[in-house]
């Protein structure tokens, strides 16, 4: 998927990511991708486990991310991306994530603080994503720390 790829969680942190990717794909006329990814939980000997509740999980998922999506472009207010897609998976977020990565021209994610701890200012799937995503990422800071 050619293009801006944004990671979405339904976080204060995500949202400020996506706010930062509509503008981005707007001003370089680049379709986005919103996408965000329903965990699966890994089994004991590899792979994923799958509960019944999961496809409605995702369908669910799905709705907020398309209602997140629809809050932003109503605040971006012009110009706005050409396309924005919705994409919802289910798997590893890191997997999933860095898999899009493959055909996109930028991956977006937010950053996440981990305790108070001054040198974990990235959560662990965006040091993870920025390690092995296969495009340039942007990871856009708190709020706290743009000023």
């Amino acid at each position: 998927m050619p293009g801006i790829v944004v990671g979405v969680d339904g976080s204060r942190h995500s949202e400020r990511a996506l706010h930062w990717a509509m503008h981005e794909a707007a001003i370089r006329r680049t379709p986005l991708t919103v996408m965000s990814v329903h965990p699966l939980m890994r089994g004991y000997f590899g792979g994923t486990v799958k509960f019944p509740d999961d496809l409605e999980l995702a369908r669910e998922l799905g709705d907020k991310v398309e209602e997140e999506v629809g809050k932003a472009l109503a605040q971006a207010g012009s110009p706005s991306p050409e396309t924005v897609r919705v994409r919802v998976e289910s798997g590893s977020i890191v997997e999933e994530l860095v898999n899009a990565s493959a055909d996109a021209d930028m991956l977006v994610v937010g950053s996440r603080g981990a305790g108070g701890f001054a040198r974990l200012m990235q959560g662990s799937v965006c040091a993870l994503v920025t390690q092995h995503a296969r495009c340039p990422v942007v990871v856009v800071p708190h709020e706290d720390r743009l000023q």
